[in-house]
């Protein structure tokens, strides 16, 4: 089954009261689709949106999406309220820069509760519908840094690689029930994620790392000027799942991304090339 044409969709959506979520509920109001929105404050999102378009088809949920219990309560509200699910978009998340031995044991804790297991909630809560429907869309927002990794991005990579491996294997589970997984990479897009008020820092540092210190500064100082539009952004993801059309698993946003991710490629094909003839080594004899 196609996605619906006769109909507004539904979409569930998550991390909404700013940035490219925010994007992404506007222009899904603004096309007249059902909107459940969470968000850690529903008046933040609220006030963002402001006038600027029609909210009746709004549901804006305040969710811990570390509780599971409220995971399925906002799902079932959602279905309670439209009658249907049609696409799921997991894009809560935030930003983490430190060096591997400067991160905290609760901001590791924190990060992946939000970027792995709060995604896994939403998945548990809202896979069944899609399954028994037969039809459905399920977006996972990871990054560029879920393919390639940094010095002092090791926290935040974690769990971006975490969410691809988590994604490549639901895609596998669900194709038979109709229901698609698209996996979007965007690299760096001019929203207030490289803020102080976005970017969660370590509470100490050591004098070790002055190329991370360095490295930090020089991200704080991007904000405003990132290749990425979000608006793009928005309409890119919101047209591949409207299309309905089979596609890559992989939706790559950004010139900048794909051009990281090029790069990753090529190194891991030069180190399967490096070791290919060491790598038969640790078989079995052949019977």
């Amino acid at each position: 089954m196609g996605f619906p044409s006769n109909r507004p969709s539904t979409w569930f959506v998550t991390g909404t009261s700013r940035g490219l979520g925010l994007e992404l509920v506007t222009q899904l109001l603004e096309r007249g689709d059902n909107v459940a929105a969470t968000t850690r404050s529903t008046d933040r999102l609220l006030s963002a949106i402001g006038d600027s378009v029609d909210t009746s088809r709004l549901l804006p949920l305040a969710v811990d999406l570390r509780n599971d219990a409220a995971v399925k309560q906002a799902v079932d509200q959602t279905v309670a309220r439209f009658g249907t699910l049609d696409a799921v978009v997991n894009n809560a998340g935030y930003g983490y820069l430190a060096a591997v031995e400067e991160t905290d044991p609760a901001d590791v804790r924190d990060m992946l509760d939000v970027q792995v297991v709060g995604v896994w909630n939403v998945l548990r809560a809202t896979v069944p519908v899609l399954r028994q429907q037969k039809s459905g869309h399920i977006v996972n927002v990871s990054s560029v840094l879920g393919l390639v990794s940094l010095p002092g991005w090791a926290l935040y990579c974690a769990g971006k690689f975490a969410l691809e491996g988590l994604s490549e294997a639901l895609a596998g589970e669900v194709a038979d029930f109709g229901v698609k997984v698209t996996i979007v990479e965007p690299g760096y897009f001019r929203t207030d994620f490289l803020t102080r008020d976005s970017l969660a820092l370590p509470a100490q540092t050591t004098e070790a790392y002055p190329g991370i210190r360095e490295m930090v500064e020089n991200h704080l100082g991007l904000q405003g000027s990132q290749l990425g539009d979000p608006v793009k952004g928005a309409t890119a993801i919101i047209e591949r799942v409207v299309s309905g059309a089979e596609g890559p698993l992989r939706q790559v946003l950004g010139s900048d991304s794909h051009a990281f991710v090029t790069d990753k490629v090529e190194a891991l094909r030069a180190n399967l090339d490096a070791t290919a003839r060491t790598a038969p080594l640790t078989d079995h004899p052949a019977a």
